[in-house]
């Protein structure tokens, strides 16, 4: 068996050298008629794409991109579901040298049109359903710089997908862009401010590779599903770009999230290897729908948010395996887990969201310095040792100096996350929150996610999210908003009840002093809390609680 460290070092050298080419290492490289993926209909209809007809089509798409004037270093928009035309899109940029640049299907046109002006963006390629956002009718600049190409019906001006595939002889050669070229461009969630743009260059797919192998352990013979989006970083990463890496099948859902199509797309197709975020698991627990009896599920991971320690004993009993919790972000990709691979297995703690994985070294700092925190409960800055990451390929925001340097230490040997853990002495991390999240309470640092942990664990609450008020006395104190389950009364005696809960079951001082009964949360189209927007806004005067 290869060590980590070994595959470590030949995937750097692949995908870093001078004359790395994109579309021969995500697809040409492969045996034609092996599967790539599974796509699977609405009507749960499965239809295999070979790595022979991905390389057929997408050749002839990018020569239809190049005949539109498409270049290296072009960004070409995709605002698309997870199809097989997604897929097509997507290496037929590649082959051309052009930067990727996904938006999620959900955006409404202000947040599209933020993602493709100033950036010379040359197409957008979209779905026929989503088409009318592009329209000046929606709210879109009337005046665009690009073209459009439509996959289904077409109208106006615009460019027919399968016109351009059907009407063009394949691309001669993909153009290799080397380990610092371009791959994609995507945008950070705005969990905490306005998204800033993440260039991805070809290197990174080292990472992305390592993640998929050791964090996933996605092996030749699993039915791999990452229920993620690819307008988001975890689906583009892990959904799309790591099983191309690895020359494995997986499987793609086109069609939005129900409780129901995840159950029979686990139970039709035989899954072994699924990953979603926590909150695909929390719906499935809140369906009402029973798990069917033929599920052969050998691996359950999380991402992209907090993993409620309940998640995971709800996945035991009812998955027959646990849900391992996963931790990374847009700009380095995985970077901790509790992993699946026989040679970094360990045992699961309760809460911990795993150790660092290979190739990286993640410490945690404390407030005041750039000192590390020894062994500790106490929480501090999650940060990444460059020097000691051999897999770190983030070197700043796209015309953002000013953000970039805020993620930097000024010697350059710290990548600030912006996240709040504590690490126990076995070198487990244990999320606390955003930097921006973490409530300073007379000298307490309370960390949001363990007290909505504790807030999860009632039966009458769906969600929850706490964030600091200003208090005269103490500085801050704690206030939580609750979603609470549908049938249940939501009033003075049931926050008295998570008050208590808090109480008991965390720390006395760190119950809400006021419980909000909420219809929702607010949160970013790729489902993460904006607490901020829970906060007073800074004109709000201290009160007492």
């Amino acid at each position: 068996m290869t060590s980590p460290e070994q595959r470590m070092a030949d995937l750097l050298k692949t995908f870093g050298e001078p004359a790395a080419n994109t579309a021969y290492l995500l697809c040409d490289s492969h045996p034609e008629d092996a599967v790539a993926f599974t796509v699977v209909g609405k009507d749960m209809t499965g239809h295999d794409m070979t790595y022979g007809e991905l390389r057929d089509r997408s050749s002839r798409m990018a020569a239809a991109l190049a005949a539109l004037g498409v270049g290296v270093g072009d960004r070409v928009a995709t605002l698309m579901g997870k199809s097989a035309e997604l897929l097509v899109a997507s290496l037929a940029i590649w082959r051309l040298g052009a930067v990727q640049v996904p938006l999620f299907t959900a955006f409404a046109p202000p947040a599209i049109a933020m993602r493709v002006t100033g950036n010379d963006t040359k197409i957008v390629i979209t779905d026929a359903g989503q088409r009318p956002k592009l329209d000046p009718e929606s709210g879109f600049p009337g005046e665009r710089p690009w073209r459009i190409v439509t996959a289904g019906p077409v109208t106006g001006d615009d460019l027919s997908f399968a016109e351009l595939v059907e009407g063009h002889a394949p691309l001669a050669e993909p153009v290799a862009v080397g380990g610092d070229g371009l791959i994609a461009e995507l945008f950070t969630s705005g969990t905490s401010g306005t998204p800033k743009a993440v260039p991805i260059p070809l290197r990174a797919v080292a990472s992305f590779t390592m993640y998929q192998e050791f964090g996933l352990d996605h092996r030749p013979t699993d039915v791999f599903w990452n229920a993620a989006d690819p307008g988001w970083a975890y689906g583009l990463y892990f959904a799309i770009i790591g099983p191309l890496a690895l020359g494995r099948r997986a499987l793609l859902l086109n069609d939005l999230f129900s409780a129901e199509s995840t159950w029979e797309v686990l139970s039709r197709f035989g899954v072994t290897n699924f990953t979603a975020g926590p909150t695909v698991y929390r719906k499935l627990r809140g369906s009402g729908i029973p798990a069917p009896g033929d599920l052969r599920l050998r691996c359950c991971s999380a991402a992209g948010e907090p993993l409620p320690p309940d998640v995971v004993d709800w996945a035991q009993e009812t998955l027959g395996v646990p849900v391992r919790d996963h931790y990374g972000s847009t700009e380095c990709g995985m970077v901790v887990a509790h992993a699946w691979h026989p040679a970094l297995r360990d045992e699961l703690k309760r809460g911990s969201m795993g150790r660092p994985l290979p190739g990286w070294e993640v410490k945690v700092l404390r407030e005041d310095t750039n000192s590390a925190l020894a062994a500790t409960d106490a929480p501090g800055r999650v940060v990444v040792d460059i020097a000691e990451s051999p897999l770190m390929w983030f070197t700043g925001y796209r015309d953002a100096p000013e953000q970039t340097a805020e993620k930097f230490s000024p010697d350059g040997r710290w990548f600030y996350t912006g996240d709040t853990a504590s690490r126990d002495a076995e070198g487990d991390l244990f999320f606390s929150g955003r930097g921006d999240d973490v409530i300073l309470m007379a000298g307490y640092r309370i960390g949001p996610f363990e007290v909505e942990t504790v807030l999860l664990e009632h039966d009458a609450v769906v969600e929850a999210a706490v964030v600091g008020v200003p208090h005269e006395e103490y500085g801050e104190v704690v206030e939580a908003f609750v979603v609470p389950r549908p049938g249940a009364e939501a009033g003075e005696a049931l926050a008295a009840e998570l008050q208590q809960l808090v109480r008991e079951q965390y720390a006395k001082h760190a119950y809400p002093r006021r419980v909000h009964f909420v219809d929702e949360l607010p949160k970013t189209s790729s489902g993460k809390t904006q607490r901020f927007l829970l906060r007073p806004q800074p004109t709000t005067s201290p009160r007492r609680r």
